[in-house]
């Protein structure tokens, strides 16, 4: 199971990679991942794309403890 920090970790490395197209990558990866039958994993890459989008609109930093509820 993935954790809070491993999003963080995700996010903060995809954001300083790709920037704000990030965004875009998660959510390609949602889209390819329900036309597979992978519901499980696009559920953790939609909770990946939440927190790049935090990220990317400066609502997070890479260093910000989170939890998930």
């Amino acid at each position: 199971m993935i954790t809070a920090d491993d999003l963080r970790s995700l996010a903060n490395y995809l954001v300083d990679r790709h920037g704000p197209i990030a965004v875009d990558y998660a959510d390609q990866a949602v889209y390819q991942l329900e036309a597979q039958g992978e519901a499980m994993r696009a559920d953790a890459w939609k909770a990946l794309r939440s927190v790049v989008e935090d990220m990317v609109e400066g609502r997070m930093t890479g260093e910000q403890v989170i939890t998930l509820q």
